[in-house]
């Protein structure tokens, strides 16, 4: 099985965190619960983002400087 791409605007909170779970205190840093949260599954980045009023681009940018280089 492939990796999730970490790019796609689509992808589930829940597998973005399950795939690279040291992403979780950049969210806890943010005062965001989205790691464990019963709605991670259905919720993108974007939604996330949305929903707590952070900006999208600026979380974006911390989460893909903080995945691993494979």
């Amino acid at each position: 099985m492939s990796r999730p791409d970490p790019h796609d605007p689509d992808l589930p909170l829940s597998v973005l965190l399950a795939e690279w779970p040291d992403l979780a205190p950049l969210f806890w840093d943010r005062n965001m619960l989205c790691p464990g949260c019963p709605i991670a599954p259905f919720h993108t980045l974007t939604d996330a983002c949305e929903v707590y009023g952070i900006d999208e681009a600026e979380v974006r940018a911390v989460v893909m400087r903080a995945l691993p280089r494979d």
